[in-house]
């Protein structure tokens, strides 16, 4: 889609030699002559001076990278942007179309699509390629896909550095680590079974752990069934190294969820499959506990593309894309209202949390606790709801509740991302700090005092969001932060800075933490940096 495929004159470029700013300014200039026909060529004054040459007008939308909401605006204000290009791949099609196009062109997990695939999904998306593009940026945003990632498990770790290879840490009683042993590692350790496969998401629950590669498809390993081992009762099946889940070969998975009782998939399209729940919540399925079939979320999502999911103790919450803006649905359990809808009851379908709206946020981040939830809007604004133990939701008291709720304590900060814990939360603002509030045993907040270093400073609960001071003595910007959701183990968290350095604190008993710890010591109170690099 240049400017000699296009038909227009190929423009040449010089170089410009090197001299000094002093010569280059003290140049005499020519007279600009205010004479319209030298601005217009042969057009009418008024027109667009660069309709001769709109291969180079695309060229610039393309390569500068625009939001699809900017190039929307273009054909909402100017005629030329709205009448077809007259281009290839669809002569139809508007400059601003194409642009968005290209910029999807270029998305690693738009690229492998067929063009039967790739029209499918723009149908999914409200028929327009902006809108598949602005899907794509919202995945990539939420989910850090293709980027470094750090996972702190119940008990063990997952870290994924940016080209794909996978580190294991921590407990590994039911050979959730994959190295083909259920002994534990107390270093990061490659994943050597994975060696020439790219992974690009990870996730983890108690004793079992989910990877996604580059391809779409998903490996497992440790324990192989729902429920049964949650508080150390043995006796399921386990898997040491990484396996195929033959049952998701032909969904192209690009996100995994995992909760008590359940495992949610998102597929690159934007449809949710759940498979293994249990039965008494079949979230949308009749079918029985042991069902390992992945099944297609029913209900309100059906025909609604979702770009992230986040699962809970027995509850699952998805954000959707669709033309009127980005909204979250919740389904499962609803005790400590934590689905959000103002009850709490349980919801076997997906169901609109309306109250976003009320507070005119439009979600980009969601995050599930095992209890609680929380969201990040796009005006950096943080919401939380749910069972309010401990002050997880960072209203200054331990009440639930049971709608989204602004925390009115970051009004000042915008957040840019959020992660919940087992009555705990995390929010990340634009600039790097951290705040915490929530659950303070195992140390996991981090919010050890250097100059009392007593073990009521670094375990007490915080009711309202404070700043975490020692990650900002590491004078590094913490792009994303992870930390243990389960009932039943004590926490640890990660924080991953923009350079790919990892930090962890908290519980380290199991190793968790990638380091050997002291003679009677179990836990660290202050971010302590990890042997391992994810840039």
């Amino acid at each position: 889609m240049d400017a000699t495929t296009s038909g227009t004159p190929t423009i040449q470029y010089h170089n410009i030699p090197d001299q000094p700013i002093t010569t280059i300014v003290a140049t005499q200039l020519p007279t600009f002559q205010r004479q319209l026909r030298h601005c217009f060529g042969d057009s009418s004054p008024g027109e667009f001076p660069l309709s001769a040459n709109p291969s180079i007008v695309l060229h610039v939308l393309t390569s500068c990278s625009l939001y699809p909401q900017d190039l929307a605006k273009l054909e909402a204000t100017c005629s030329f942007f709205k009448k077809p290009a007259n281009f290839a791949p669809d002569l139809d099609l508007s400059l601003s179309e194409l642009a968005a196009l290209d910029m999807c062109q270029k998305r690693a997990i738009f690229k492998p699509m067929t063009t039967e695939q790739q029209q499918h999904l723009k149908q999914r998306c409200g028929g327009s390629w902006k809108l598949v593009l602005r899907f794509l940026m919202a995945g990539e945003a939420c989910c850090r896909r293709e980027k470094s990632q750090a996972i702190a498990g119940p008990g063990h770790s997952i870290a994924v550095t940016s080209k794909g290879a996978v580190y294991s840490f921590g407990s590994n009683s039911s050979g959730q680590l994959g190295h083909g042993t259920t002994e534990e590692e107390w270093h990061p350790r490659p994943i050597r079974a994975l060696q020439g496969i790219r992974i690009i998401q990870a996730t983890a629950a108690t004793g079992r752990t989910m990877l996604i590669s580059d391809s779409g498809q998903v490996y497992a390993f440790g324990k192989d069934s729902f429920g049964e081992a949650e508080i150390g009762i043995q006796g399921s099946k386990m898997v040491t190294s990484p396996q195929l889940v033959e049952s998701l070969k032909n969904i192209f998975v690009v996100q995994a969820a995992i909760g008590n009782f359940f495992t949610a998939v998102l597929s690159r399209e934007g449809r949710v499959y759940t498979f293994s729940w249990g039965s008494d919540g079949k979230l949308c399925h009749h079918t029985d506990p042991n069902d390992v079939e992945p099944r297609p979320l029913l209900g309100a999502l059906e025909h609604i593309p979702v770009v992230q999911i986040a699962a809970g103790f027995c509850y699952l919450l998805c954000l959707a894309c669709q033309p009127s803006g980005m909204s979250v649905y919740s389904v499962g359990c609803g005790l400590g209202g934590k689905l959000g809808h103002g009850s709490k009851t349980d919801e076997k379908y997906p169901r609109l949390i309306e109250q976003f709206q009320v507070l005119n946020i439009q979600p980009k981040v969601v995050a599930a606790g095992a209890w609680h939830a929380a969201v990040v809007g796009q005006d950096g604004r943080i919401c939380t709801w749910g069972w309010g133990r401990c002050g997880c939701l960072g209203h200054g008291n331990e009440e639930c509740e049971s709608v989204p709720k602004v925390v009115e304590e970051l009004r000042d900060v915008k957040a840019v991302h959020v992660a919940t814990g087992d009555y705990t939360t995390f929010v990340v603002a634009d600039n790097g700090d951290v705040y915490s509030f929530g659950c303070g045993e195992s140390a996991s907040l981090g919010h050890n005092n250097p100059e009392n270093q007593e073990q009521g400073d670094m375990h007490a609960n915080v009711l309202s969001p404070k700043l975490v001071t020692s990650m900002k003595e590491m004078n590094e910007k913490v792009v994303q932060i992870s930390l243990t959701n389960s009932v039943y183990w004590n926490a640890h968290t990660f924080a991953l800075t923009e350079s790919g350095k990892l930090y962890g604190f908290g519980a380290g008993d199991k190793g968790q933490l990638g380091v050997e710890l002291g003679a009677n010591q179990t836990e660290r109170g202050k971010p302590e940096r990890v042997d391992i690099d994810l840039g």
